[in-house]
């Protein structure tokens, strides 16, 4: 276990190095921060935090900057949450709030988020396997060609069209409608095939070819968009970093190109907490460079999908910890009352 003082030796390395980009030495660490000892016991102290991993040389004329074990200690240890300000948490909801449709949700909380962080955001669609049906709606545009329009609690909305085996009066119609939704509306997606397989079996033998065709259309719906949906944004932020990645930036954007990559960054959905992981951590080669700071969102308790930022370990982890969370709760709020 390292002792107060070291801690807060380490902190102030961290802070340093983030804040100047420049590798800390004894000397600079006693003139900023007021750690109320010689720089000689502070040279000391830095020897052990190197010993244990915590902080490294990278050429040897230079001071220290920290490790992944480094960043770890400081973000598990010594880093609180930084609130923002007012007026960053009005501006926030106020372009969040002038949000459309679930499209536009996303898309501005990508951009939000980028900007914010100035990091790459990365934005997970709500993931309709968690989500419950708010409303299916059954529209008549022809005698035999129906709409059929599901909107979920998340506020998505899938429309799809219906080629009816025989015409279907309105009577039927609204009949079927005010039957599927009494069966199905708050009830989670993968409660919906059981809960209308008899519904065919309850109406005319002329209507139930129909009645039928709906629900096959219904239930097609519910898998297709079941599948995991991102969007990304700011990754022209990177180019600011191109000193902290050891190699090149290549293999980074070539990660974060890959779908599947980054919905293991995030992680699983249902976990609503904050992650941090730092550098190798991250078990996809390319993104051994890049620290990832995500959290879940959602209009309950419940996360439905997870939102964060990717961008060089050497990252202001309290300030990016805090925009993060400030930016999933009002999309929570925002799908919450949508």
């Amino acid at each position: 276990m390292l002792s107060e003082r070291r801690l807060e030796v380490l902190r102030a390395i961290v802070q340093d190095y983030v804040g100047t980009e420049e590798p800390v030495g004894s000397k600079a660490l006693t003139e900023r921060h007021q750690l109320g000892v010689s720089p000689a016991t502070v040279r000391n102290d830095m020897a052990v935090l190197e010993d244990e991993g915590f902080i490294a040389q990278p050429h040897t004329s230079a001071g220290r900057i920290p490790t992944d074990k480094g960043y770890r200690l400081f973000v598990d240890k010594l880093a609180g949450v930084k609130p923002l300000s007012s007026p960053e948490r009005r501006a926030i909801q106020n372009f969040l709030d002038g949000a459309v449709d679930l499209d536009d949700v996303v898309g501005r909380t990508v951009r939000l988020l980028a900007q914010l962080t100035r990091q790459v955001a990365v934005v997970q669609y709500p993931s309709l396997t968690r989500s419950t049906v708010r409303h299916v709606e059954l529209l008549s545009l022809a005698p035999a060609r129906l709409m059929l329009v599901l909107i979920t609690d998340t506020g998505r909305v899938e429309q799809r069209m219906i080629d009816c085996p025989a015409p279907f009066g309105e009577t039927s119609l609204a009949d079927l409608r005010a039957r599927l939704n009494s069966r199905v509306v708050g009830r989670r997606f993968a409660d919906v095939p059981r809960l209308v397989q008899e519904l065919p079996e309850s109406f005319d033998s002329e209507d139930r070819g129909t009645v039928s065709t709906v629900l096959s259309t219904l239930l097609e719906t519910l898998v297709e968009e079941t599948e995991e949906r991102l969007m990304i944004g700011g990754t022209s932020n990177l180019t600011r970093f191109g000193h902290d990645f050891p190699v090149m930036i290549r293999p980074v954007l070539e990660a974060l190109e890959e779908q599947v990559v980054l919905l293991k960054l995030l992680g699983e959905a249902t976990d609503s907490g904050m992650t941090v992981r730092i550098g190798h951590e991250n078990a996809h080669e390319g993104l051994n460079s890049t620290s990832v700071v995500a959290v879940g969102y959602g209009s309950g308790d419940e996360a439905v999908a997870k939102l964060g930022v990717v961008g060089p370990t050497r990252m202001d982890y309290p300030g990016t910890m805090g925009a993060v969370r400030a930016v999933a709760r009002y999309v929570g709020q925002i799908l919450a009352e949508s």
